[in-house]
C-alpha cells in the first residue's frame, strides 16, 4: 500500500478502517474524468431503478457493473482504478480490525454503485444485510459548496464527514444512512455536490 495513505484501524463502536488520501493524482484524474459523465442530466437513476431501498433513499445512483459487463468492465476507469482497495495491504488492514472481518481477505465477488446527491437528497439509516462487507470512497471539488451528506451511525450516536478522497470499509451488517445534502443547482450542475462509489463485496463461500 503506498506510504502516502494514512490509515486508521478502529474496533468500536464497530469494526471500521478509514484510509485518507486513498487515490493518488493520477488515478484521482481517471476517476473524475468519468464522474463527470455521471453529473449530465440523466445518467443515475432512481432507486427502484438500481436496487436501492425505495421507502429509505431519494438519492439517485447507478450499478456499474449492469452497464459494463464482464470482458466490457475495462471501459469503466473507475472500475479499474477502484481494484485498489482490494490490494493485499488494504485488506489486510481491515481484516485485523476485527474476526468478523478475517475473511475479507479473500474477496471473490464485487459490485460497485456510484452515486452524487443533489439537493434534498439522503439515505435514512439500514442495513445491508445481503452484503457482507461494504466500501465508500468519498469525493468532492473545492472549494466545498455542498453541506450534509456526512455517513451517520445513529444507532452507535457516531459520523463521518466523509473528506474528500477518503474510504471506509465496513461489515455490512452496520446501520448506517447518509444525511440530507442541500446545494444550490448551479454548483451541482457544475459538479461542487457529493461524489461516492459503493463497493459491496464478500466471499461466497461464506
Amino acid at each position: 500500500m503506498n506510504e502516502t495513505i494514512e490509515a486508521s484501524q478502529f474496533t468500536e463502536p464497530f469494526p471500521h478502517l478509514i484510509l485518507y488520501d486513498f487515490y493518488n493524482q493520477e488515478e484521482l484524474d481517471l476517476i473524475w474524468e468519468e464522474l463527470k459523465f455521471y453529473t449530465k442530466p440523466g445518467k443515475l437513476l432512481p432507486a427502484k431503478d438500481y436496487g436501492g431501498v425505495v421507502d429509505k433513499t431519494n438519492a439517485h445512483a447507478l450499478l456499474l457493473d449492469d452497464v459494463y459487463q464482464k470482458e466490457h468492465r475495462g471501459i469503466s476507469d473507475i472500475l479499474v482504478t477502484n481494484r485498489k482497495i482490494f490490494d493485499d495491504g488494504v485488506l489486510e488492514l481491515f481484516s485485523e480490525t476485527h474476526d468478523c472481518c478475517s475473511i475479507a481477505k479473500d474477496v471473490d465477488w464485487d459490485c460497485t454503485k456510484v452515486r452524487y446527491y443533489h439537493d434534498g437528497e439522503y439515505y435514512k439509516p439500514h442495513v445491508d444485510r445481503a452484503m457482507q462487507f461494504l466500501a465508500f470512497s468519498y469525493f468532492h471539488k473545492e472549494p466545498k459548496k455542498y453541506t450534509g451528506g456526512n455517513l451517520i451511525f445513529p444507532k452507535y450516536d457516531y459520523e463521518f464527514d466523509c473528506p474528500n478522497n477518503s474510504l471506509i470499509m465496513m461489515p455490512g451488517w452496520v446501520e448506517h444512512g447518509v444525511s440530507e445534502v442541500s446545494i444550490k443547482d448551479s454548483d451541482y450542475c457544475e459538479g461542487y455536490g457529493r461524489y461516492s462509489i459503493t463497493s459491496f463485496f464478500g466471499n461466497k463461500m461464506t
